[in-house]
């Protein structure tokens, strides 16, 4: 439970900010926050973030998302760590690179492969990293085919339609667990 309600844990707040017009956040730590790590792996084309089809996934780029989420992650008190390929055996070695270096838990967005690889699934499930899948696009207003995720069912929860703001909604749940 977050925040802890033992009456001898000290509770400060790190940071606060307006996530929306109507919504204010305060981040709250203890003192001495153990760093967790965590892992934002993206999948095929969206290295191509902010020139590929701006209409459906904006005109920001990855390296933009990439600052963002470390302003996130230093406030969270949380280390993170970014990896993105177009190629499936990349994404995999991946995911048990940061699961044997004992990362905390992962946001990925599979890209087109949450609708194709069995493989990238197989690898989330087997890692035992608590992941979030993430999708800038809803997936259920776009093509038929992009309406099933192979990730989805071994995944914490699923984001979709957000845009950038569902990883950030990603980062933070994976910080507070």
């Amino acid at each position: 439970m977050w925040p802890p309600r033992d009456p001898f844990v000290s509770i400060r707040p790190v940071s606060c900010g307006i996530l929306h017009a109507d919504t204010v956040f305060c981040i709250l730590s203890p003192d001495n926050p153990p760093m967790k790590r965590i892992g934002i792996l993206n999948g095929p084309n969206l290295d191509r973030l902010g020139r590929r089809e701006p209409k459906i996934y904006g005109v920001r780029s990855l390296h933009e998302l990439e600052t963002a989420l470390r302003v996130d992650a230093k406030a969270l008190g949380a280390e993170i760590e970014f990896f993105q390929s177009n190629h499936e055996g990349l994404l995999i070695e991946c995911i048990y690179r940061w699961a044997d270096a004992g990362f905390g838990g992962m946001v990925i967005n599979p890209a087109a492969y949450a609708h194709t690889s069995i493989a990238l699934r197989d690898a989330v499930a087997g890692s035992g990293l608590r992941a979030i899948e993430v999708h800038i696009s809803n997936i259920y207003k776009r093509e038929e085919f992009r309406h099933n995720s192979l990730i989805a069912p071994v995944c914490a929860g699923v984001i979709s339609g957000l845009g950038f703001e569902g990883y950030h909604a990603a980062l933070y749940y994976l910080a507070a667990k």
